[in-house]
């Protein structure tokens, strides 16, 4: 066996872990942004980042029903939340 082919399958079977995982965490994400609210905004104290709990527009072959969006980070170029709704709904997007 190849060393290109032994990464493959030690990458494969990684990703395939992290993907259990991720299904998990997203299932919690989702009930506990049912628990907080569609329309909610919060914001993380330590990156100043700002979410919206809201319903997703649709995304590939799948739809979840409840989705955040977010400001953007330094080194991103845009978030899908405007840093001018969350200022209007009242945060403070530097330290």
């Amino acid at each position: 066996m190849t060393d290109a082919q032994k990464k493959f399958l030690e990458l494969s079977k990684r990703y395939e872990e992290l993907s259990e995982e991720m299904k998990q965490v997203k299932l919690e994400l989702q009930e506990t942004m049912a628990e907080i609210k569609v329309g909610t905004f919060l914001q993380d104290p330590e990156t100043m980042l700002v979410y919206q709990i809201v319903v997703p527009k649709g995304k590939y072959m799948y739809f979840d029903t409840i989705d955040y969006i977010r400001t953007k980070k330094a080194d991103e170029k845009m978030g899908e939340l405007s840093m001018k709704k969350a200022e209007e709904a009242g945060f403070v997007l530097s330290k």
